[in-house]
């Protein structure tokens, strides 16, 4: 099924965008007809999906970003110009039980995690506050809502940032500036195939409610609904894509 918004005119910002999450989110606003602003901090993997993106008919630019360090991202932002939608997706992960993260880990996780995504939307804010307002989306997940072992920074920060979503909302709103969150369940990538085709993997996917991961087109409807007009007296609001994963028994 092919979900459709009509984002002609539209500029947007997206951070991580060099694969996973960030490199889908953007084909589908550019599918939609927006202009997309490929921001990483290795600009040479951001280049093949800015091409592949033209190749289908869409615009896109890429942009070196570090979301972690405030001057990169203030000239960052100077050099994207005018922002309609930011989609506030970079972030990292580690996989340990407590008693063997280290400082660093937590240091590396909250600054990209939560640190970054706060210095971006508060520089976008202050262009958006200029020009009229826009749309920002915080990428959470539903780890931020509820717990698992070995991703304890990981879960902090999510949490974190579903917090955040919500005070930026409530300070925003005066500029026209909506915040909003999605939060993903668990979705199938190349980085984790392997580990749900084993059993316990398999035992993870029968606690999800619809009974499968989900698909990155399963996130395209969300996406444009927050990124859109249509959800123009929506801000704060964290919507869950997760086959009912928040709803099963612990």
């Amino acid at each position: 099924m092919t979900i459709t918004a009509d984002l002609s005119g539209k500029r947007a910002l997206v951070t991580g965008a060099s694969g996973g999450f960030g490199s889908h989110f953007a084909r589908v606003l550019a599918a939609a007809g927006a202009t997309v602003i490929l921001a990483a901090r290795r600009v040479s993997l951001l280049e093949a999906v800015a091409a592949d993106i033209a190749a289908g008919g869409g615009r896109a630019m890429t942009l070196a970003l570090d979301v972690g360090n405030a001057e990169s991202v203030r000239a960052a932002l100077s050099a994207a110009g005018h922002i309609d939608i930011l989609v506030n997706n970079a972030g990292i992960t580690n996989t340990k039980a407590a008693l063997d993260q280290t400082e660093e880990d937590w240091d590396r996780i909250i600054d990209t995690n939560l640190k970054g995504a706060w210095l971006v939307a508060l520089e976008t804010a202050r262009h958006m506050k200029e020009t009229g307002g826009g749309s920002m989306i915080n990428i959470a997940s539903i780890l931020g809502l509820r717990q698992a072992s070995h991703v304890g920074p990981y879960s902090v920060s999510k949490a974190a940032l579903l917090q955040l979503t919500k005070q930026l909302a409530l300070e925003f709103a005066r500029y026209e500036i909506r915040v909003n969150a999605l939060a993903p369940g668990y979705f199938a990538t190349d980085l984790n195939r392997d580990y749900f085709a084993t059993d316990a993997g398999s035992a993870l996917i029968k606690r999800i409610p619809q009974r499968r991961l989900g698909n990155l087109s399963d996130l395209d409807g969300p996406l444009l609904l927050l990124a859109s007009e249509a959800s123009r007296f929506m801000t704060g609001t964290v919507i869950a894509v997760d086959g009912g994963h928040l709803l099963s028994q612990l």
